[in-house]
């Protein structure tokens, strides 16, 4: 009797270690679109660690930071997955340069929250502070900062780690081609792991709207907005469903005293009366009016002076639907020479509306040329296009989705401009590689460094490694 037992002891344990053995991790999203199965996630806390993980792992490796991308570019299937964000430490913080050094895997949140002490604010960054360094650095991120664009203008220097798990410093004067290969590279090239980042004053910054036809916004941008050394944050609520107002949002440096003390925005979760405000904006009737009409006149009514900080420190759980189960929010953006802005919107018009796209904001920006990253958005100087709208999750929403994308990407192909790729991804490798006709340098440079195709996800595996 006790020889059965133990055999059937052993056969229990031989069971669940080989169930131990095979289980995967399931890395997603914000959207919760795009589970994705890797064999392991380990989240790293040294630069000795990153180099030993990656310099001995032989098979696919992929990087995160808040996931925040939307299409898998921090994933692909089997991969040992790098989850980046504890290495969040502030390395060094030099006052009087300006000038900070972080590990990749830190919040620009947490970085505020430091640097506002000695009265410094971030000189570019995203327009929401949940992300991490790393992860914006890889998508080359921009934000509202007006007179600046894409993030690599205010980046130093970094360390990257490569495929051979060597440790490598990368700047426009050392190792240029890693610099300008890994800003903007979606974890093609290797590892970010430290990054030195330029700094701004914190000022007082004053908020002026204006509402006005889009025809019309082009020339009011240039003639005030673009050459102003006041102006520190703009865009324009483009608004659904017409698309033919705009509502200028312009916050500008001023001497006089905050009507907001908080240095910092709070980081809270929208209240119960928001998330219904938001619900019925988005699929209430007569919602986008509402909003146009009512809600965003409410909104910017009055005198509002804050902190460069405050402005620049939005939590995106403010952005968060109730629920992501049968819906869910996803932006899009695309990038059009400034000289194409009115040949381009009402092609987009008629697009989203042709397709009946639930949008719920459509936020134009500008961006500077950025000639240094091989995979820049914007090798001219643009407006950007940032569409939040609402989709479905079945298989039959997905695929409206593609239609429709496939036609704005075509859209914006035909006016000289691109389309953003840390987005679903939809575009054929035609499309992507007339949006970034550098992308074979950056993928000769990849060869190079990462010549076993150590470095994957769902957007390498679709253009590099398995091309359509």
């Amino acid at each position: 009797m006790r020889s059965y037992r133990g055999i059937f002891l052993m056969f229990i344990f031989a069971t669940l270690n080989c169930s131990m053995a095979t289980a995967k991790e399931t890395v997603n999203d914000i959207t919760q679109l795009n589970p994705i199965a890797v064999d392991r996630v380990v989240a790293p806390t040294s630069i000795d660690e990153v180099s030993k993980l990656v310099g001995e792992h032989h098979g696919p490796i992929s990087i995160g930071g808040g996931r925040y991308s939307q299409g898998g570019q921090t994933a692909t299937e089997n991969a040992l997955f790098l989850d980046m964000r504890q290495m969040d430490h502030i390395v060094n913080l030099d006052v009087e340069k300006r000038q900070i050094t972080v590990e990749a895997g830190i919040t620009w949140r947490k970085i505020q929250e430091v640097i506002d002490r000695h009265d410094l604010s971030l000189k570019i960054m995203q327009s929401y502070s949940n992300f991490t360094v790393g992860g914006s650095l890889s998508v080359n991120a921009h934000g509202r900062y007006v007179g600046e664009g894409s993030l690599i203008r205010s980046v130093e220097s970094i360390l990257i780690v490569l495929a051979d798990g060597t440790v490598k410093e990368a700047s426009r004067t050392r190792n240029p081609e890693l610099f300008f290969g890994a800003i903007g590279g979606y974890g093609g090239i290797g590892v970010i792991v430290h990054a030195t980042l330029n700094l701004a004053e914190n000022t007082h910054v004053e908020r002026t709207t204006s509402t006005m036809p889009v025809s019309a916004y082009k020339d009011y941008f240039f003639e005030n907005i673009r050459t102003s050394k006041r102006v520190v944050f703009h865009n324009a609520d483009l608004y659904p469903p017409t698309y033919t107002q705009v509502n200028a949002v312009t916050w500008s440096i001023t001497g006089k005293p905050v009507t907001v003390p908080e240095k910092l925005a709070p980081q809270d979760a929208l209240s119960p009366m928001q998330q219904s405000i938001m619900r019925w904006i988005s699929d209430g009737p007569m919602g986008k009016q509402v909003r146009q009409y009512l809600y965003d006149p409410y909104r910017f009514a009055g005198e509002q002076i804050e902190w460069r900080n405050y402005e620049a420190s939005y939590d995106v759980i403010g952005l968060e639907p109730p629920s992501r189960q049968n819906s869910t929010f996803v932006l899009q953006e695309y990038f059009i020479p400034v000289e194409h802005f009115d040949a381009f919107v009402p092609k987009l018009a008629a697009i989203l509306n042709g397709h009946n796209v639930n949008v719920l904001n459509v936020s134009i920006r500008h961006a500077l040329p950025d000639t240094e990253s091989l995979l820049s958005w914007a090798p001219k100087e643009v407006f950007s296009f940032v569409i939040y709208y609402e989709q479905g999750v079945t298989a039959d929403d997905k695929k409206a989705v593609r239609e429709w994308t496939s036609e704005v990407i075509d859209a914006a192909l035909a006016e000289g401009g691109t389309y953003y790729l840390p987005y679903q991804i939809v575009a054929t490798k035609a499309q992507f590689l007339q949006a970034y006709p550098k992308a074979p340098d950056f993928f000769a440079l990849k060869k190079q460094v990462d010549p076993d195709y150590k470095f994957r996800n769902k957007l390498w595996d679709n253009y590099y490694g398995s091309p359509r």
